[in-house]
């Protein structure tokens, strides 16, 4: 085998093991991605019930309903569409009716979110970029303005 053989017969197969390593990669990332989805995406797309999502929108006004031991249900709005959320947990301090959450968890076969994990934003000028970008889509945030 000559010596241009041998270096391409070696840049071949190193291109091929990096194309299993990333292939590996990618397949046991396939349970960890988690994707974000406003509460009309939901209603639109419907998600196969147990599929791993971030949920974001706004609090519904007078949807907080706190039981014992940390439970607590509310409603998650983008203007659109609602999706009840079911959580277990203590909640943020900044959580409240009328502010952006961020809500991470599975979606139940019945249409409940799951949440095991809720983040509030930190004050009135910080929104997530998905959060906004969706918000901004439904008219109901808009750059500059504080969220009621």
């Amino acid at each position: 085998m000559t010596r241009k053989g041998r270096r391409l017969l070696l840049i071949s197969s190193a291109l091929g093991v990096l194309g299993i390593a990333a292939g590996l990669v990618l397949f046991a990332l396939n349970d960890t991605i988690v994707f974000f989805r406003s509460p009309s995406d939901i209603a639109a797309q419907h998600p196969a019930p147990g599929s791993r999502l971030r949920l974001g929108g706004l609090v519904k006004d007078g949807s907080v309903v706190k039981q014992d031991n940390a439970h607590v249900r509310f409603v998650v709005t983008d203007g659109g569409a609602d999706v009840s959320v079911y959580y277990v947990g203590l909640l943020p301090d900044l959580f409240r009716e009328g502010q952006g959450v961020i809500a991470e968890g599975v979606l139940d076969g019945d249409g409940t979110f799951r949440a095991d994990s809720v983040l509030a934003k930190h004050d009135e000028k910080y929104m997530p970029k998905e959060v906004a970008d969706a918000l901004k889509k439904q008219g109901v945030w808009k750059e500059g303005e504080a969220t009621q």
